[in-house]
């Protein structure tokens, strides 16, 4: 090991050191290097007023980091809290991938129902009508911040018999061949689902599927057609507790999936008759729009009623007069385009 030897402290260290002496002031009073630092010389008379009456200036704070475009934002320190909040995440849109099956358009002939692609008829052009005023609500909607529940509209009707379902395609199928819109039809009448055989796609999974089992993306469940705009989504398995499904948290979520990303996208529930099952009313807390099917010389005034109150957990309920034999204003919509003259 070397040895190590005491460095002799020079002449006067053990002075004690004086009141608010630094370190640095210290070590060079002991080692005699004060002698090298030269004495400030004192300021004029007119420097000397000066500084009597200046204000100190606080020191300047070291400035802050700017993100360039293109570059990360500068990392706060450790210890060093966030003072502004992160951007919103963005929704992904969220696209329908499904097979596209054929819609036999005869099938639908037979049926009554709107043809596409076929000529204008007295039906089509009731429902231009009908769905216009449904997209204008919806629009309205939207600029009240309704949120996706403006792009929702249920269809419905007091007791079964009275038309919800045809009318419920037929809307469909009207949006279908608006040029910036699509349209989604939810087949939502659990207990008797009559959308696939009506136009005839295959069964699989449905809405239903996916409130029971978090494990399954609704948006799996979507049947394409070849009908451009029109997609379907199955109601899917049957259970004795459809209403608890549709009353759980969960219910959100998945019909928030079926418009993430998309303010294009209308869609159409076809619920159970009101006053014959529950899960409407459960259903019309999610919708913006409620029409309600009545059917001429068959839905009652007491029914009618009972159902509209059923369905209060939407503010925006609609009438809708179905199977109509007479105009009272005597307008028959359609005719123009077979007018010759």
């Amino acid at each position: 090991m070397t040895e190590h030897s005491k460095i002799p402290m020079p002449k006067g260290a053990s002075c004690p050191p004086k009141p608010g002496e630094s370190l640095i002031e210290r070590a060079a009073g002991r080692f005699g290097l004060n002698s090298f630092i030269a004495h400030p010389a004192p300021l004029p008379p007119e420097a000397q007023a000066l500084a009597k009456v200046a204000v100190p200036v606080p020191p300047a704070q070291p400035p802050q980091p700017v993100a360039k475009a293109g570059a990360p934002a500068p990392m706060a320190s450790q210890g060093e809290s966030a003072t502004q909040a992160a951007p919103a995440p963005v929704a992904v849109p969220v696209e329908f991938n499904g097979t596209r099956h054929h819609v036999d358009r005869e099938h639908l002939r037979e049926q009554g129902l709107i043809v596409p692609e076929g000529a204008v008829t007295a039906l089509l052009e009731e429902f231009r009508i009908i769905k216009r005023q449904i997209l204008v609500q919806a629009a309205d909607l939207r600029r009240q911040k309704a949120g996706p529940m403006a792009q929702r509209v249920l269809i419905g009707s007091p007791l079964p018999g009275e038309g919800k379902t045809y009318c419920a395609l037929n809307l469909a199928l009207s949006i279908a061949a608006e040029k910036e819109s699509e349209v989604l039809l939810v087949d939502a009448d659990f207990a008797k689902p009559s959308i696939l055989s009506a136009l005839r796609l295959p069964g699989g999974p449905g809405l239903m599927d996916a409130l029971m089992d978090e494990n399954v993306d609704v948006t799996e469940c979507v049947l394409g057609t070849d009908i451009p705009g029109l997609w379907v989504l199955p109601a899917g398995d049957t259970t004795s507790h459809d209403s608890e499904y549709l009353s759980s948290s969960r219910t959100g979520r998945v019909l928030d999936r079926l418009t993430q990303g998309a303010p294009h996208r209308i869609i159409i529930f076809d619920s159970p008759p009101v006053l014959a099952a529950s899960p409407a009313a459960e259903l019309a807390k999610y919708v913006g729009q409620v029409v309600v099917i009545v059917r001429a010389d068959r839905t009652g005034q007491g029914a009618l009623d009972d159902a509209i109150s059923l369905l209060n957990a939407c503010p925006n309920v609609q009438l809708l007069l179905n199977g109509a034999q007479f105009s009272p204003s005597g307008r028959r919509f359609g005719s123009y385009y077979g007018y010759k003259g």
